[in-house]
């Protein structure tokens, strides 16, 4: 398996693994809307025997209350079906945060399933004082601190791109 960045040819197969991955196109209409619209992204795909079997996209987030905190959000993270549960999501995980450091982002917010996301170094975004503008359960609102002392002194409301908001 190789992991590297998105490549405009990728575009429609990116497309169609989100769709595979969550049964709807709603997560595809949002990596289409944030390669768009958002500055900065960074979308990573897994390729496997020459074929595209995952992708990750990271977007900025603005942190309401802490306007200088440069962070960005893991969403969607999408593996097809047939090669879920085979190390291709973590892959992608970690190559991605590894990404977003490289970039100067000092931390990666998630709303995501709270049994998955701490082994990558992710916790409550409350236990660090953010919250997220769904008003999801803090279980599933996460951050994980890419460089160390980041998160120190800063709180408040994260809020994402517009093209979530859309979905």
């Amino acid at each position: 398996m190789r992991i590297r960045r998105e490549e405009s040819q990728d575009i429609q197969q990116i497309r169609a693994i989100n769709i595979a991955a969550f049964g709807t196109d709603a997560e595809a209409n949002i990596v289409d809307a944030l390669r768009s619209e958002a500055a900065d992204v960074i979308s990573l795909i897994a390729e496997d025997d020459g074929r595209l079997v995952g992708h990750i996209m990271f977007s900025p987030v603005h942190v309401v209350g802490a306007p200088d905190l440069r962070a960005m959000a893991l969403a969607p993270l999408a593996v097809i079906p047939q090669h879920q549960r085979t190390g291709i999501g973590s892959a992608l995980v970690r190559a991605g945060l590894e990404e977003c450091r490289r970039s100067g982002a000092g931390a990666v917010f998630v709303v995501g399933h709270p049994s998955y996301y701490p082994r990558f170094g992710f916790a409550a975004g409350s236990r660090f004082g953010f919250n997220c503008e769904f008003g999801v359960p803090d279980e599933v609102f996460m951050v994980a601190e890419l460089v160390p002392g980041t998160l120190a002194g800063h709180s408040g409301t994260v809020r994402f791109n517009e093209a979530f908001r859309n979905a």
